[in-house]
């Protein structure tokens, strides 16, 4: 997993864990950073290591209450409602979610993406294979999930089709939320599950694509290759100003998380390319309808 450092009108949308834990890790790097103080004397301040206070500035991991205080006092922050403000955040970022009851089913590398995808204000992405997850039906869902883990019980089947149900909710009105998906023609022929699946997936992208809040856009075969020739790619952008855009991609069995600025803008100009060359929104329908006529 790549290095969350810098992750980051939050009237707009609630923040989450995820979202809270990297607040809390930026603003603890700055507080450290203005009086001149190392990760490793900060580190030793809380009796632990300068990759802890690494950690904990890039919100990858949970935040024990005593070490925040202990490093508001080493930062000189002795203001009793400044000090209460914080810690009552950390509280809220150790909160479990509500994938937690799936941790049995979901891998390490991906409860991550979890957290920034529901606490995300824009979520624009491209997809080559299949569906994205966010815009799949129960059955498509189940027919994909089915092939790759063939070796699962009905029930771990099951859990892992309702992950990515519940992973959809976020994306009911009213939202403020956005999603924008561009789409390769080739994951839309490629047959999943009967053809009964696959008519009912095109009829949900269509009713989906009405939506106010998500804008689908499909790359036809008629426009060439990829751009680049790049696999799937997310990027998640925050309505919290402080945090930066990230570059989720995915692999076979684990996942990158990019945040570098110098990183994330190829990627941005990327999807900015793939927006321009896919069809426009408003074809989106006339080419599912298209689809749906050949199967």
């Amino acid at each position: 997993m790549g290095d969350m450092t810098e992750i980051f009108d939050s009237d707009s949308l609630q923040s989450g864990p995820t979202t809270l834990r990297l607040l809390i890790g930026a603003q603890l790097r700055r507080l450290r950073e203005a009086r001149g103080i190392t990760r490793e004397d900060a580190g030793y301040a809380i009796r632990g290591s300068h990759s802890k206070i690494s950690r904990m500035e890039s919100g990858r991991t949970s935040f024990k209450a005593r070490d925040v205080a202990d490093l508001l006092t080493l930062y000189g922050v002795t203001d009793d409602a400044e000090r209460a403000s914080l810690l009552a955040l950390v509280r809220q970022a150790n909160a479990p979610s509500w994938w937690h009851e799936y941790r049995d089913v979901i891998p390490d590398w991906f409860e991550p993406y979890l957290g920034l995808e529901h606490d995300a204000a824009l979520i624009r992405t491209y997809e080559v294979q299949f569906v994205p997850g966010l815009l799949q039906t129960r059955d498509y869902a189940h027919a994909i999930i089915a092939q790759g883990h063939e070796h699962d019980s009905t029930e771990q089947l099951e859990r892992r089709v309702e992950v990515r149900m519940r992973r959809q909710e976020m994306l009911a009105p009213p939202t403020r939320r956005k999603l924008w998906v561009v789409l390769d023609e080739g994951a839309l022929r490629r047959r999943v599950g009967s053809e009964a699946i696959m008519r009912a997936q095109f009829e949900h992208l269509a009713r989906m694509a009405e939506q106010p809040h998500i804008t689908l856009q499909i790359f036809p075969f008629a426009a060439g290759s990829a751009i680049g020739g790049v696999g799937p790619v997310t990027m998640l952008r925050f309505a919290q100003k402080e945090l930066d855009d990230v570059v989720y991609l995915e692999h076979l069995t684990g996942a990158q998380y990019l945040t570098r600025e110098s990183d994330v803008r190829h990627y941005r100009h990327l999807l900015n390319e793939l927006g321009i060359h896919a069809a426009p929104p408003a074809e989106t329908p006339t080419l599912l309808d298209q689809l749906i006529e050949k199967l």
